[in-house]
């Protein structure tokens, strides 16, 4: 069964939240879902180029109150 988790990179500057986003996928399985929740603007183009290199997929961006969101699936790359 798919898990969904949420990581706080609020008030991290680049490079941090893709860090941190790396870190936790790390902890994760193939199919897992993660929504990265930052205010970092940069964050936006950022966690989705490192998921594209990595065979992660981006579900959905939002922001919602000066606060991004991004939600992405675990790819086949994650350990099991």
């Amino acid at each position: 069964m798919s898990e969904h988790l949420e990581l706080n990179a609020r008030r991290l500057l680049c490079p941090m939240p893709v860090i941190r986003t790396q870190d936790k996928i790390k902890q994760m399985t193939h199919g897992d879902t993660l929504t990265v929740i930052c205010t970092d603007p940069g964050a936006l183009n950022d966690i989705p180029t490192w998921c594209r290199i990595n065979q992660h997929r981006v579900i959905r961006q939002e922001t919602i109150n000066d606060e991004y969101l991004i939600t992405l699936e675990v790819g086949p790359s994650a350990p099991n």
